[in-house]
């Protein structure tokens, strides 16, 4: 799955590495960047980060409040 931020010169990619299943954390959160050099967030082009299935659940269990509360916040507008 890959989701682009920031005017799309961040691609952000996660998927489960099969080559990897043997470790706790085998699940792959790829970010790349393709933007000018004085813009970039990150000191590569890419970057690779594994987690656990715990920390990858906790993640997007957090995302989720925080979209949740903002919904919540711009419906009381």
């Amino acid at each position: 799955m890959a989701i682009y931020l920031l005017d799309d010169s961040l691609k952000v990619e996660i998927h489960y590495d099969h080559e990897d299943c043997g470790f706790d954390d085998n699940i792959c959160v790829r970010i790349s960047e393709d933007c000018p050099r004085d813009e970039k967030l990150f000191v590569s082009d890419e970057t690779n980060m594994f987690i656990t299935i715990q920390q990858a659940i906790a993640l997007g269990k957090a995302l989720e409040a925080a979209a949740i509360q903002s919904r919540l916040d711009d419906s009381g507008k």
